[in-house]
C-alpha cells in the first residue's frame, strides 16, 4: 500500500510527495530523455547527409574560402611574384585610396551597375513576348538566346567592328563616323551597351523558366476578376516571379562588378584609363606591373563591395519571405 505525505507550506499551499510521486517523476524524466535521443534511423540519415555534403564543403573550402583568405593576407605584402614578399601593412590600401585611377574605376563600376540593371526588365519584356504558343516561336527563342552562348571575346569583337568610325555599321546608320571607343566620354557607355546584349538574353532565360512555374489557378482567378494587361502583370505575375527577379538582379550585379573581358578586348582600359574598372585595374597591376600585393588590395575592395551588396539583398529577400 503506497503512502503519501502532505506538507503545508508557509503560503498555505500543499505539497504531496511519496514513493508513487517520486516514481512518476523519475519515469517522466526517463521518458523525456528517451524522446530527446534520436533514433538509430535518424542518426544514420544525419550521418548520410553529412557524408553527402562533405565533398561539396571540401571543394568550397579549397577553391573559395582559402583563396579569399590568401588574397586578404597577400594584400598586406609587397610582392612581385618572384622575390620574397615583404610585409607593408596597410600601405597598399593607403596608396590605393590616394590613386586617381582607383576612383575612375570605381565610378565606372557604378555606371556599369546602374546601366546593367536594365537587363532584368528587358529580359522580362522579351520573355513575356516569347512566352506564347504561336508558330515558329522556337526559332525566335533560339535567335534571342544566341547572344548568351557567345563568349565575351566574340561579343567584344562584334561590337568593336560595329563602332568602327570608318566602316562600322554605326557609321553607316548615322552617316558619319563616331569614335565611340576612342573618346573618353563614350567608351564606357559603348562597352556597357555591348555587355547588355548577352546579359539580357541570360535574364530572358531565367524569366522564361520562372513563367513556366506560375500558378495557373491564380491567373485564371485574376482573369475572372477582370485583371488584364498591366494590372495582371503587376499584381499577379510579378509577385510570383519574385525569386526569379532576385536571382536575375544578383547575377546582373555580380556581372557588372566583375566586368573584365569586354573591356580587355574593346579598349584595354583606355583611352587614358577612362574605361577601366576595378577588375581590369586589378589585372593590369598584377600582370603588367608585377604588383601582386597591390592587386590583391584591389581585389579585396572589390570583394567587400560585392559582399555588402549581396548580403543586403539576401536580408531583404529573407525578410520578405518571413
Amino acid at each position: 500500500m503506497s503512502q503519501s505525505v502532505t506538507r503545508h507550506t508557509m503560503g498555505g499551499s500543499t505539497e504531496t510527495g511519496g514513493p508513487a510521486a517520486g516514481g512518476a517523476t523519475r519515469g517522466g524524466s526517463q521518458v523525456a530523455t528517451r524522446r530527446r535521443r534520436p533514433s538509430p534511423t535518424a542518426r544514420r540519415q544525419r550521418r548520410a547527409a553529412f557524408l553527402f555534403l562533405a565533398p561539396a564543403c571540401v571543394m568550397v573550402a579549397i577553391y573559395v574560402v582559402w583563396p579569399i583568405l590568401s588574397t586578404i593576407r597577400l594584400s598586406f605584402f609587397n610582392w612581385d611574384g618572384m622575390t620574397e614578399p615583404s610585409f607593408v601593412g596597410l600601405a597598399n590600401y593607403v596608396e590605393l585610396f590616394h590613386t586617381a585611377t582607383f576612383y575612375t574605376a570605381l565610378k565606372n563600376n557604378l555606371i556599369w551597375l546602374l546601366l546593367f540593371l536594365l537587363a532584368p526588365p528587358m529580359g522580362l519584356a522579351v520573355a513575356l513576348y516569347l512566352n506564347q504558343a504561336v508558330a515558329g516561336i522556337r526559332i525566335v527563342k533560339s535567335l534571342f538566346f544566341a547572344p548568351f552562348v557567345l563568349s565575351g571575346v566574340v561579343v567584344g569583337l562584334i561590337f568593336s567592328w560595329f563602332y568602327d568610325p570608318t566602316f562600322g555599321l554605326l557609321a553607316v546608320i548615322l552617316g558619319h563616323g563616331v569614335p565611340v571607343l576612342g573618346d573618353p566620354r563614350y567608351a564606357t557607355l559603348g562597352i556597357v551597351f555591348a555587355a547588355l546584349w548577352p546579359q539580357t538574353a541570360y535574364c530572358m532565360i531565367l524569366y522564361l523558366t520562372g513563367l513556366t512555374s506560375l500558378n495557373a489557378e491564380q491567373i485564371e482567378a485574376a482573369r475572372m476578376e477582370g485583371a488584364r494587361g498591366w494590372s495582371m502583370l503587376w499584381h499577379v505575375i510579378l509577385p510570383q516571379l519574385r525569386p526569379t527577379t532576385f536571382m536575375a538582379i544578383v547575377v546582373t550585379i555580380i556581372g557588372a562588378l566583375r566586368s573584365f573581358d569586354l573591356i580587355s578586348v574593346m579598349t584595354g582600359g583606355g583611352p587614358f584609363e577612362s574605361s577601366t574598372v576595378l577588375a581590369y585595374y586589378m589585372y593590369d597591376q598584377a600582370i603588367k606591373y608585377y604588383r601582386i600585393g597591390y592587386s590583391a588590395a584591389v581585389a579585396v575592395v572589390l570583394f567587400a563591395i560585392m559582399l555588402v551588396y549581396i548580403v543586403y539583398h539576401l536580408r531583404r529577400m529573407l525578410r520578405a519571405e518571413q
